[in-house]
């Protein structure tokens, strides 16, 4: 009688579990499609679905769409999801890490506009190709925009100015 395991039993995926990573795959392509083209330039994809991917606005009747979608999840199988997800994740405005991100600049924001030294010098080891004088100007305005209750357009320049160093330093720029 040959032995039977029931480890061996469940160690095959079931129909369903592949239908959903299936469907996952198709989805992640589905948010692909959605992206700018210079973040796309970014990813790591195969030639072939970076070019299934521009194709795909091309696309208007519903079946070809949901072919197109199937036709980008089958290609999806051979990339690194991991990756793509991570960048996707990042600057994808609808995800938690990337409002946790928006915040953490905004603390910055805050801190710098009405701190100290001590703040710049930590935000400055934080971000090291950060210019020290051209962020001391814009705290100077922003500071001086506060004390005359002017509308706060320096603290909106810090801002920009650190998602900038932010996302040079993730690489997504």
């Amino acid at each position: 009688m040959p032995e039977y395991s029931d480890a061996d039993a469940f160690d095959e995926k079931s129909k369903s579990q592949v239908k959903r990573e299936l469907h996952a795959l198709q989805d992640l392509g589905e948010r692909l499609i959605a992206l700018k083209p210079e973040l796309l330039e970014r990813l790591p994809l195969t030639d072939a679905l970076r070019k299934a991917v521009q194709d795909a606005p091309k696309h208007s009747a519903h079946i070809a769409k949901k072919r197109h979608r199937q036709y980008i999840g089958k290609l999806m199988r051979d990339q690194d999801v991991d990756a793509i997800l991570a960048l996707i994740e990042q600057v994808d405005a609808s995800t938690r890490q990337y409002n946790e991100r928006f915040h953490a600049l905004e603390r910055w924001r805050d801190r710098l506009a009405g701190g100290t030294d001590s703040d710049l010098d930590a935000f400055v080891n934080d971000y090291p190709e950060a210019d020290r004088q051209h962020l001391r100007s814009l705290i100077r305005h922003a500071q001086h925009e506060a004390a005359r209750n002017k509308p706060p357009a320096a603290a909106r320049k810090i801002f920009k100015y650190i998602r900038e160093l932010d996302e040079v330093q993730r690489g997504l720029r």
